[in-house]
């Protein structure tokens, strides 16, 4: 008996076109012969079923089912496409939790974790994964310019803490640059990082659980006609991603290395791409996301493609090894 997929997406932050745009694509490629899949939207005002011809049937909290002609669709498994609040940062993912439905992310606490960039960098150190150097300031909380400088130098990056898609980041090169960049920042998130620059490629890698093991995916070099890969950058053309990047198998094994105890140490599942800039051939860990962009020009597709994998088995694993749990 074929099981029930409810393809989650949309969500309540800046990035919810992109996430619609995600599930779609997973709706697209996951074998309809194989599973019963149905696109749920979940958004600020309503959390419907939709079915291939828009009509929308609500969801029931409660169970987390729908109503269609009178028959109640209830769920196997919950395909997570939902990039940013509430589904990246785990707060929908407790909820599956407490009413028992199996789900393709990490649990909760780490899928928390990770979201916020500030903590997530916090546990790293411990384990000796060098990151920038870095300044956090909360929603009014009194702003020295200089001691911010002093401490992380100029150029640097603002950005919100928990946020996704590269909104609201700015990279600002002098004291009167920054300001308005913590303002733009606050709008996205009441908790902002400030970081140093780190001058040197950047490589983003994708680690997941494949087929019950941690597996590296090829590495992508980031090369943006931007100042920084951002949200231009990531999603209107203003950049090469290079995969295979154009590293030294001696910086590929070190970067591999590092990939695969940053996912090892914060306890993930699923899907996670990271990104890391190299600074003499030494990597320096940014931050981590765990529902990456799975549309056509994301990057983790490229990567699976250069792999030898397919969107339909990178979709179909990840649904098994949710099942199995």
């Amino acid at each position: 008996m074929k099981k029930n997929i409810a393809i989650i997406m949309g969500g309540y932050s800046s990035e919810v076109e992109i996430s619609l745009k995600s599930g779609n694509v997973a709706y697209q490629n996951i074998a309809k012969d194989q599973y019963n899949c149905y696109k749920i939207h979940i958004l600020k005002n309503k959390w419907v079923l939709v079915d291939d011809n828009n009509n929308e049937y609500p969801i029931n909290k409660h169970d987390f089912s729908a109503e269609i002609n009178g028959n109640k669709i209830t769920f196997d498994c919950v395909f997570n496409a939902i990039h940013g609040n509430p589904g990246e940062n785990g707060t929908i993912l407790a909820y599956f939790d407490l009413i028992g439905l199996k789900h393709t992310s990490a649990p909760f606490y780490q899928m928390a974790l990770t979201f916020n960039k500030r903590d997530c960098l916090s546990v790293v150190k411990e384990y000796g994964i060098k990151t920038a150097t870095s300044f956090y300031l909360n929603k009014g909380d009194k702003i020295n310019l200089d001691e911010i400088i002093k401490k992380v130098g100029l150029p640097c990056f603002v950005k919100p803490n928990n946020a996704g898609s590269s909104f609201g980041i700015s990279k600002a090169k002098t004291k009167a640059a920054m300001l308005p960049a913590i303002e733009k920042a606050f709008k996205e998130d009441t908790e902002i990082l400030i970081e140093s620059f780190l001058d040197g490629p950047e490589i983003t890698i994708g680690v997941l659980n494949y087929e019950g093991k941690t597996k590296v995916l090829p590495m992508t070099e980031i090369v943006t006609d931007n100042d920084f890969f951002d949200y231009e950058a990531k999603y209107l053309g203003k950049s090469d991603e290079i995969t295979p990047a154009r590293i030294s198998d001696a910086t590929h094994k070190k970067l591999e290395k590092v990939a695969k105890k940053v996912y090892r140490v914060l306890n993930m599942s699923g899907f996670t791409r990271s990104e890391y800039i190299l600074v003499n051939d030494e990597p320096y860990f940014l931050e981590m996301n765990t529902v990456p962009g799975l549309t056509n020009e994301s990057i983790i597709p490229q990567q699976a493609a250069e792999a030898g994998i397919s969107l339909q088995e990178l979709f179909h694993n990840a649904i098994n090894m949710a099942l199995k749990n």
